[in-house]
This record gives C-alpha cells, structure tokens and sequence, in this order.
C-alpha cells in the first residue's frame, strides 16, 4: 500500500504511522486524510499488530487543517464542505474505535484537528519542550466543531469549554493537567519510551480483551443507563467463552506470568 502522504513502519507488533508532509508542518487535506483512513483501516484487520502509533515527520505533530484547502473549500457550496467535514469526522471515529490500543506520540505542535487526533486516541506521551496543543478556531473565525465532542470525552466538559472558547495553547505539562496528555517525556526519549510502553502494551494485554474493552467503551455513550448496563452483562458473559480468558485465567491459577 503506497502513500504520499503518510508512511508506515513496523517495530516489532508496533506500527508506526507517520504524517508524512513537513514542509506544511504535516497539516490535513483530502489527500492525507483519505490516505490515513485507509492506512489505518488495513491495519485494524492485521492480528500481526497489536498498537499503533500515530506521529509527524518533521518537527510537527499535526498543525490541523491545511488552511489554504480550506479557504479553497470556503469557495464551494454546503454539501462539499459538509462532505469534507464528514471525511475528517469519520477518521477521528476510525481512531477510537480501532480494536487496538492507539497511542499519539506527540513530537511537535499539534493544533485543531492535530489536537483532535490526538484527543481521539487512546494514550498520548508528548515530548516536554517541543509538543504544543492548541485549538486556535476561534482566533481564525472558525469553529471546533468536529474536534469538541472528542475533547469533551477526554478532558470532561468544563475543561475542554474553557480550552477552546481562549483558543488556548498548552504545553506539555499544562496539557496532562488538563487531561490532553498521558505522560510527558523528555524529547531525546520520546520514540524509545513510546515504542517501550506500546510494546509492554502489546505484551500484558490480551487483545481480545483490548477490543472488546474499547467497544464497550466507545458504546456506552450511546446508550441508556438499562441498555448499558444490560450491554454490559452481556459481553461479560461473552468474554467467559474466549480463549483469551481461559488462558488467562490458567495462567493465573498456575501462578504463571502470560506473555500475549
């Protein structure tokens, strides 16, 4: 599969997916966003790997939309914006509900919908001086409309009003206060303490479990109170009858450490 605008490597059951346009600071148009969707589709379906990693080339993570195409965009009518809207809507839902762990490795700026990936994903370590959040919208004349939901989920409400009604920009440390960010980490150790933590990850977690976790996770929202909870039961009772929990559990009695 040959993209020109996002690349991918393998390190181990790690794939490495890379925003690959630095000379636009790795920001979004129809080409890297259709590239990505498909990139991160393929490898949803490979058993072979068990975390993705999602990164920038260059010394940025992602800047958000490529404002010229936008103000190309501004030129059409409704229906193709709102179609481009959906585009990129449809990567962030692509990014949480893989049935892997997703971890955003945050080498640079990331701002607007780079802010959105990255509050899409399941994990985020950001490098301590060079990682910078911002959700700039409104500075712009424009609006967080896609990203907020995903901000909401993983700041909590009053946070996430607060970032982007300022149009803030956070560092590092300011983004994990705020929720935005796992863990920071020094900038010479990024890549090997993300690629360390994804592969222990990928080692003390059942994958099975991983995808069944992040649906129920993903479902919750959707759902009433008795329809979750119901939900709920239902895949506890399912994971009973996978192989993953018999060798779990086994590993368990016999007092034996499980290597997935």
């Amino acid at each position: 599969m040959n993209h020109a605008s996002v690349t991918h490597s393998l390190e181990g059951r790690t794939a490495i997916v890379t925003l690959n346009a630095p000379q636009r600071r790795n920001s979004l148009d129809d080409v890297m966003m259709r590239e990505l969707t498909e990139l991160l589709t393929s490898l949803n379906r490979q058993n072979a790997v068990r975390v993705v990693v999602l990164t920038g080339s260059g010394s940025s993570f992602c800047a958000g939309m490529d404002l010229a195409y936008l103000q190309k965009f501004s030129q059409l009518g409704q229906e193709e914006n709102l179609e481009d809207a959906r585009t990129f809507l449809r990567l962030l839902q692509l990014i949480t509900e893989m049935r892997k762990p997703v971890i955003a490795m945050v080498n640079g700026p990331a701002l607007g919908g780079g802010c959105g990936i990255v509050a899409a994903c399941d994990f985020v370590l950001a490098a301590h001086s060079a990682a910078k959040i911002g959700v700039p919208e409104v500075r712009l004349g424009f609006v967080p409309a896609v990203i907020l939901f995903y901000l909401i989920r993983r700041m909590g409400h009053g946070a996430a009003r607060e970032f982007v009604l300022r149009g803030d920009f956070l560092d590092a440390e300011s983004a994990r206060s705020k929720g935005l960010v796992s863990q920071v980490v020094e900038d010479t150790q990024l890549r090997s303490d993300t690629l360390s933590f994804a592969e222990t990850l990928a080692a003390t977690t059942s994958p099975s479990s991983i995808a069944l976790t992040k649906d129920l996770l993903n479902r919750f929202h959707e759902m009433n109170t008795r329809d979750a909870l119901d939900y709920a039961a239902n895949l506890n009772a399912l994971t009973r009858k996978t192989d993953d929990f018999r060798r779990g559990i086994e590993s368990f009695l016999k007092k034996e450490k499980l290597q997935w």
